[in-house]
């Protein structure tokens, strides 16, 4: 999503590369929209700071800050230099009465930030490392239904870099899991994608993982 009106250039802030924008549990009026650089988001649990979610430009994050007026859920640290549109609850407000088209996207955006930020929670809660690597899959699953339905194969554009980053692991433990799936014949790891065989394998093992937690 972007606002490239000159309008909004008063909103503009800067977070240099490394920076922390916020942490969690501390409170929090604003939110943002990122113009360009990238944002870490992360969470501490069981004592260590898992990764939640990687966000681009066009995204937003903080905006729990403004929708339940609760303390920060999670830490956001600049992995760029980044620069990003900053909205408190005044602003917010004055942008909802005098830009409805761009409040309706807002409030579209927000209702699928909450849903992905539960999604990708759900997957950070399994213990079993090899059951976070496949509910990534499900979750990229339910994101972008299959063309084809009758088939239970599914082709993934993406990488264990990727996947490491959902599931909250290091980048050696995906690959580790996903050459184990590879050799169980559950997926196939190919130069540009991955191809997971039987997605509703993936769905039996992931609930049967998530039952015992």
């Amino acid at each position: 999503m972007e606002l490239n009106s000159g309008a909004f250039e008063r909103f503009a802030v800067t977070f240099d590369k490394g920076e922390i924008i916020f942490c969690e549990y501390e409170p929090g009026d604003s939110f943002y929209l990122i113009q360009s650089g990238r944002v870490q988001i992360s969470k501490i649990m069981g004592g260590l700071e898992k990764t939640v979610d990687i966000l681009h430009p066009g995204e937003i994050f903080g905006e729990m800050a403004i929708l339940e007026e609760a303390p920060r859920s999670a830490n956001a640290i600049a992995i760029d230099d980044v620069k990003a549109l900053e909205f408190n609850r005044a602003n917010f407000e004055i942008l909802m009465r005098g830009n409805p088209q761009i409040a309706l996207k807002l409030l579209k955006l927000f209702t699928k930030r909450v849903y992905d930020q539960r999604r990708r929670f759900m997957i950070l809660t399994l213990d079993d490392v090899s059951a976070k690597v496949a509910d990534v899959f499900l979750m990229l699953n339910e994101m972008k239904p299959p063309d084809n339905l009758e088939s239970d194969e599914r082709v993934f554009h993406t990488t264990a870099e990727d996947i490491a980053h959902w599931a909250g692991i290091s980048p050696e433990k995906a690959r580790d899991v996903i050459q184990h799936f590879a050799s169980q014949r559950r997926l196939e790891l190919m130069t540009d994608r991955i191809i997971v065989k039987n997605i509703n394998e993936f769905v039996r093992f992931v609930n049967s993982r998530r039952r015992q937690v």
